[in-house]
Formats: C-alpha cells, sequence, structure tokens
C-alpha cells in the first residue's frame, strides 16, 4: 500500500477521521458540526433576505456589496446575486463573473449550478501495482468478472518499472481495459532527502521521468496519466503538526519547499505532453485540500503572493479515504462545517473530476467494506453528469483482507468482491 495511506490511517487526518476510525461510520455534515439552521441548498439573495452557512454564519446583500455577521467580506461590489450551493457561498455581480470565498478571499469560478457531465464508460476501476503477483491476464480477467474498466497502475522513473506497466497495459488494451497509470516517482533521493535544490533542477527531472513514462505506453492505448502521486503530503512540502488538518488553508504548507513541488509537478505533466500531446494529466490531492489546489492553479505560494508558474490539469483527481470523511460532505480542514468538494472543484477548474484512490476503514473488516463501497458508488455514480466525476478508482484489487476486493493470488474475496460486482451489474457504466 502506498505510504501515504499507512501515514493516514495511523496518525489521522482530524476530527473526521477520528469519527470514522472510532465507529466505523462516514463522518457526516452533522458529525462535523454543521448548523441546524442553515438555509437549504441552492438559496439565493434575492429571493431570500438571509442565507446561513454550515457554520451558523449569517450572510446578507445590500446595495450590491456582501455583509457575513454584519461585517463585510472582502471587498466586493455591483453583487447582483449571493448563492449558498453545497456547502460554499458563491456571488455574481453585473460582469457576470462568478466567485467563491475561501478564508475570506473571493476566487474566480464558474455558476456551480451548471450540470457538468461526462461520458460513460469510465466509472468503475480498480488498483494495483506494477509489482503485482497477478499477471496481466488474470488482471483482465477479475476487472472483466467485476465489470471494472480503469486499472490504476504505479510506475516511478525507473526503466524496470515503466516497463512492467507498459507490459500490463499492453495485456489490458487487447483486453478492451483501460491502464491508468500514475508516475509515483516523488521528491526524495535514495537516502529520503529532498533531492532537488529548487524548482528547475525538479522539473527538468521530473520532466524526463514524463516523456519515459508516456513513450513506453502511448503504444499501448494509454490516454490519461496521474502526475505524482500525493505531492502535496510530503512532510517536506507539509507543515509539521499539520498532516492532521491540511486542506482549506494553503499556510499549511512550506512555503519554501512548495516551488520544487510545483516544479516537479509541472515537469511530469510537460514530460508526458512532450511525447504525447493528446494525453490528459492531472495531479492527485487529498482529503480537503482545495487550497493546495487552488494556489497551484492560480499560481499563488502558501504565504499568499502570487505571480508564479501555473499548474494546469486536464483532469482534478483525488484520493479519498473513509477516514476522510463523506466526499460530498467533507470537513473543512478535516473538521467543520463541511462542503462538498466535487461541486467546488467543478466550479473552481471546470474539469472532469476521478477519484483514483478510495476505501474504507481497513479496521473494520471486510463485511463493513462491502456495503461502503456500495453506498459509496452510488454516490459517485450519480455525480457523472452533475458534477463530471468521471471514474472512481478502488484501492485495491489484489489488497487481501486489509484493503482488497481479491486476495494477493487473485482469488476473489468475499463479501467484498460480490459487493462490488452486484453493484455494477445492476448500475452498468452506460
Amino acid at each position: 500500500m502506498p505510504e501515504s495511506i499507512s501515514r493516514r490511517v495511523l496518525l489521522g487526518t482530524a476530527a473526521a477521521a477520528a469519527v470514522t476510525l472510532t465507529t466505523g461510520v462516514p463522518a457526516t455534515a452533522a458529525s462535523l458540526g454543521d448548523s441546524p439552521n442553515a438555509s437549504p441548498d441552492g438559496t439565493t439573495i434575492p429571493s431570500a433576505t438571509s442565507i446561513t452557512d454550515n457554520g451558523g454564519n449569517v450572510w446578507t446583500l445590500s446595495g450590491g456589496v456582501i455583509y457575513r455577521n454584519g461585517g463585510t467580506v472582502g471587498n466586493t461590489f455591483n453583487v447582483t446575486v449571493l448563492l449558498w450551493y453545497g456547502g460554499m457561498v458563491y456571488h455574481c455581480g453585473t460582469g457576470g463573473q462568478w466567485y467563491v470565498v475561501l478564508n475570506d478571499a473571493w476566487l474566480k469560478c464558474a455558476d456551480p449550478r451548471v450540470p457538468l457531465s461526462v461520458p460513460a464508460g469510465l466509472m468503475y476501476g480498480v488498483n494495483g501495482h506494477h509489482d503485482t503477483q497477478l499477471s496481466p491476464a488474470t488482471i483482465a480477467a477479475r476487472m472483466s468478472d467485476l465489470g471494472a474498466t480503469v486499472f490504476r497502475v504505479n510506475t516511478g522513473g525507473d526503466a524496470s518499472t515503466i516497463g512492467a506497466v507498459a507490459n500490463i497495459a499492453s495485456y489490458l488494451s487487447s483486453a478492451g481495459r483501460t491502464t491508468f497509470p500514475v508516475i509515483d516517482a516523488g521528491l526524495r533521493d535514495a537516502a529520503g532527502n529532498l533531492a532537488y535544490g529548487n524548482e528547475s533542477d525538479a522539473y527538468y527531472a521530473a520532466r524526463a521521468v514524463g516523456t519515459q513514462v508516456a513513450q513506453a505506453c502511448a503504444p499501448h492505448g494509454v490516454t490519461m496519466y496521474e502526475c505524482g502521486n500525493e505531492l502535496t503530503r510530503d512532510p517536506y512540502i507539509i507543515l509539521p503538526g499539520h498532516q492532521a488538518d491540511a486542506g482549506t488553508k494553503a499556510i499549511d504548507f512550506n512555503n519554501a519547499n512548495w516551488p520544487i513541488m510545483r516544479g516537479f509537478m509541472k515537469g511530469l505533466i510537460d514530460g508526458v505532453k512532450t511525447a504525447q500531446p493528446s494525453a490528459l494529466c492531472g495531479i492527485n490531492f487529498c482529503n480537503s485540500d482545495i487550497a493546495a489546489a487552488d494556489a497551484l492553479w492560480d499560481g499563488m505560494q502558501p504565504d499568499g503572493t502570487g505571480g508564479y508558474p501555473q499548474i494546469r490539469w486536464d483532469l482534478t483527481t483525488w484520493h479519498n479515504y473513509e477516514g476522510d470523511g463523506d466526499i460530498f460532505h467533507i470537513g473543512t480542514d478535516g473538521a467543520g462545517p463541511s462542503f462538498n468538494l466535487p461541486v467546488y472543484v467543478k466550479a473552481r477548474f471546470g474539469k472532469p473530476f476521478l477519484l483514483t484512490e478510495w476505501n474504507s476503514d481497513p479496521n473494520q473488516g471486510t463485511t463493513h467494506r462491502a456495503a461502503y463501497l456500495q453506498t459509496q458508488l452510488a454516490g459517485f455514480q450519480a455525480a457523472r453528469t452533475t458534477d463530471g466525476f468521471l471514474s472512481s478508482m478502488f484501492y485495491e484489487l489484489d489488497g487481501g483482507a486489509q484493503w482488497g476486493l481479491t486476495e494477493a493470488d487473485g482469488t476473489p474475496l468475499n463479501p467484498p468482491y460480490s459487493a462490488f460486482q452486484s453493484f455494477v451489474s445492476a448500475h452498468p457504466d452506460v
């Protein structure tokens, strides 16, 4: 399993994680302390005279200026509509531009109510590893039996791991399945130290890796790549003591090392597109890391300064485990109040959304996992035509009793295997 999964489970992700790991029930809006007086989702001013958010704050609009609990929030003027939607406050003015507020800053976005639909066919996926003991033929057979169409598999920057992934992709392509490589190259050297001294060095090293991966995989029908694996959670990037609550505040991240991560991410994307210009690239985030995504997208540093390179992706990819909370009601900084993450990133970035790692609390057992995955899949599928929810990739196919749908040798592990299989059979991705 990825280092980061172990880290999140052992250290916890915050209040939401504490709730889940104790009870085995995903954190809900109520458990996150959302105000019982919150306005109905979709409330607007006008026609309402006020909006109450999940934190119990009261928002009003007067003379085109926005007020919260009687005080102004940022510099607003000529506002024509104030909207409460998906656990966030949005506004639009006479110029037609929409904004969403985060940490008292108004960020440009689209109207979150506008549906974003994505093609069917990629909703059901599973994770695996380049060094799995399963043969490509067994992987393909299990995916076919489960109804899964996407296989997410990790590759580093060395020839052996890239070759292993290309071999898997070659077989799966012939079997009508999609391979989604995650380029699991990181920021550290062999001794575990930060490998790069500046943004440029990180960029060119990563660009070489991205190019090599795409050159090996493109001939086998690969069209999508995840560029990096939970880089925002590397202790060189996330500040000490902030692992449990990082997410909606950019100040949770290391300002000095941020450019190195930014350069590495951009290098991976540029490297892939050098070899395969039509490829779609994503960068993954975790939990409620929307401030990290916003900062990269807008070319900002954690200290709030701007004008730096903007990292733009084709796919918004995320990781979210049960201990992180419900992705549709996830807590700000792992606690409360909650918001709908797919809605927020749809409005901010306008890209298809992929949940590339997800699973239940491993301490709750396989029966709990079976029930959890069916509940989650129902929510994911429902968001495909509204919030651009393109794919969900269960972690993982051959993870055994701790994580899997099968044992390490590919033997079905029930009830999770049959639960996944029966859900997909009853809800085909068409």
